[in-house]
């Protein structure tokens, strides 16, 4: 019994280590999901710095962001086929003039105006806009100067789920394998 705790507290002790060295930042990434009335889809990630962001992040417009760190956003049409994906912030600076984005850190909620995914010129990319629980839209640009075709889009639900940390994942394998070992000693104990 005393071989276990002393294997338990060696892997805690190289998680907490590993944990520290690869982490920081205290950088912190969110999963997000649309779905829209007609199929379509959108799906994406975001990361902050959980040290130093307030309980509101606002951002909006092209250039350096105030606390997102990324961004990235892709489209799928009814059939899962890939219509587009978007790094709309990355290293911390917003690549779309229309970018808008806004997020509660203690509920982990995004709420107001939403608007990622195209915006940078191109025709026929695709953006995502609309105000969070009331209507949101996926959309596609027709000749950059203003006109847009609405693909889809429902009354405003998006969900949005924490990313299980590397160090947490890391300790879990550890405690599997040491499952797995005892396992195996007992089984070849009783051989």
């Amino acid at each position: 019994m005393k071989n276990i705790f002393t294997k338990i507290g060696a892997i805690a002790a190289t998680t907490v280590a590993i944990t520290a060295a690869n982490n920081p930042a205290q950088a912190i990434e969110l999963n997000f999901n649309w779905l829209g009335d007609a199929g379509y889809s959108a799906t994406g990630s975001f990361s902050y710095d959980e040290t130093t962001a307030p309980t509101i992040i606002s951002e909006a417009g092209r250039g350096a962001t105030n606390f997102l760190q990324s961004l990235n956003v892709s489209f799928l049409d009814p059939s899962k086929n890939l219509l587009g994906t978007y790094d709309t912030v990355a290293g911390g600076v917003s690549q779309s003039d229309f970018f808008a984005f806004n997020f509660d850190t203690s509920t982990h909620t995004l709420f107001s105006s939403l608007n990622i995914g195209g915006g940078t010129g191109v025709i026929g990319e695709y953006f995502f806009s609309g105000t969070v629980g009331d209507s949101l839209r996926l959309r596609q640009d027709v000749n950059q100067q203003g006109t847009s075709i609405t693909l889809d889009q429902n009354s405003g639900s998006i969900q949005v789920s924490k990313v299980p940390e590397p160090a947490s994942m890391l300790g879990l394998l550890a405690f599997a394998a040491l499952g797995v070992g005892s396992s195996l000693k007992k089984k070849q104990a009783s051989c």
